[in-house]
């Protein structure tokens, strides 16, 4: 059985600091300069969290199934 991984940016909390977008290995988020992160490639991500962790503003939740 695989996992489902889901991960929700908020847009509310996001400063658009690009710390998730630089650290993810995967390279899951688009990020555009002053814009929030997009998850563009979820099917790559490993859910190591990382993104979720150094969140400065805790915009960030990574959910596994």
């Amino acid at each position: 059985m695989d996992k489902k991984v889901n991960v929700v940016v908020s847009e509310k909390r996001c400063k658009q600091c690009g710390i998730c977008s630089e650290l993810c290995p995967k390279q899951v988020f688009d990020q555009e300069v002053g814009q929030v992160p997009v998850v563009a490639r979820i099917e790559d991500c490993i859910s190591c969290r990382l993104c979720e962790m150094r969140c400065p503003d805790f915009a960030i939740d990574v959910e596994v199934n």
